[in-house]
């Protein structure tokens, strides 16, 4: 065994270690985008499945080979369904990325005074908003299915275009930076959900829930029936104690890679 691994590293041609090292970054941005969600724990068992195949093979432990083998057939399906919010992430992040995250961060942060102070005023009066803060996935898909603005964000601003019987109110508002890209806008529903008991089921929150799936975005959304604030990332729901851990945790979020 070591006489082979001494040769396998000795022949190693420029191609298998660029292979190899491709292979690599792919694990780990995987890993990345699913680190502290549901699906981490489904890699972990996939792993154990893993083992148990190779362990079973050499332990020549027939039947519960032949079992794991056929199992195995069917992996590739499982993985994608499984996965397909993680890997439709994964991929519309390959032809999102962008260099000007740094920009856009800063700027964002000069307003997120207003921001917060928008989303508390708000929870305060228990006033329904739902916003969307682009990450590195661009929203412009989503900004289109509303009505532009490309507005400076202010507190005023955001808590009027949510003010009852506002003509954008239903609709979510989607910033970049610190401009407000445009206001009542459709996003989309997920296909799958499951809230835990005590996160009520309401339309803002499944269409935070859904964009979360669909893209890196941080959504927020402020319940008007009982004024909680909520924050959506990577197809999860997080319930906010108060404004200061809100805006702690969302910074936290924007800022990881």
């Amino acid at each position: 065994m070591s006489a082979d691994a001494w040769h396998a590293l000795t022949h190693i041609r420029l191609a298998d270690a660029l292979d190899i090292l491709l292979l690599a970054v792919i694990l780990y941005s995987f890993l990345r985008l699913i680190q502290d969600t549901k699906a981490y724990q489904m890699v972990i068992g996939l792993a154990v499945v893993g083992f148990l195949y190779l362990f079973s093979r050499l332990a020549k432990l027939t039947v519960s080979h032949w079992m794991i083998k056929n199992f195995l057939t069917y992996l590739i399906i499982a993985i994608i369904v499984l996965f397909q919010g993680e890997i439709r992430r994964f991929l519309t992040g390959i032809g999102s990325r962008t260099i000007r995250k740094p920009l856009a961060l800063r700027s964002f942060q000069e307003k997120i005074e207003d921001l917060f102070l928008a989303v508390d005023y708000m929870a305060r009066h228990k006033i329904g908003a739902l916003i969307a803060v682009t990450k590195e996935i661009s929203l412009k898909a989503f900004a289109d299915r509303g009505t532009r603005l490309d507005a400076v964000l202010s507190k005023d601003l955001l808590v009027s275009l949510f003010y009852p019987h506002s003509p954008l109110h239903d609709g979510a508002v989607i910033v970049e930076g610190n401009r407000i890209l445009a206001a009542g806008c459709l996003l989309p529903l997920p296909a799958t959900h499951n809230l835990r008991e005590d996160m009520v089921a309401r339309t803002r929150h499944l269409a935070a829930l859904g964009l979360s799936q669909e893209t890196d975005a941080a959504v927020i959304v402020v319940s008007e029936q009982t004024g909680d604030m909520t924050l959506a990332a990577k197809g999860e729901l997080e319930r906010m104690p108060d404004i200061n851990a809100f805006k702690e945790r969302l910074l936290e979020y924007l800022r990881n890679e």
